[in-house]
């Protein structure tokens, strides 16, 4: 199974390393006010795969600050509560 998984990661980069290679011409991406931008097309391709992953992140943003909200301990809350919480009580059984 280990070598399996190295020959899909061979053939994954060796794809990519394809692709790079039969996508040297240059492209240009016409942004507002007549800005422009010319650079190799596979080097476009990344920005676009770059900026997607930043807009992902900031989008989970506020997910992440909920969530983090949410478990932070009630300030007054009882010892019992807090302590089976974070894991220090005894477990729930749950049937599995």
């Amino acid at each position: 199974m280990k070598y399996l998984a190295w020959l899909l990661k061979a053939a994954i980069f060796f794809t990519l390393f394809a692709f790079a290679l039969n996508n040297q011409q240059d492209a240009t991406v016409h942004f507002f006010f007549g800005t422009r931008w010319t650079a190799p097309l596979v080097l476009v391709v990344l920005a676009a795969f770059a900026a997607g992953l930043v807009a992902g992140a900031l989008g989970m943003v506020p997910r992440w600050w909920k969530h983090r909200k949410a478990a932070r301990p009630v300030p007054g809350a009882d010892a019992e509560a807090h302590s089976t919480l974070i894991g220090q009580g005894t477990p729930p059984t749950h049937g599995l």
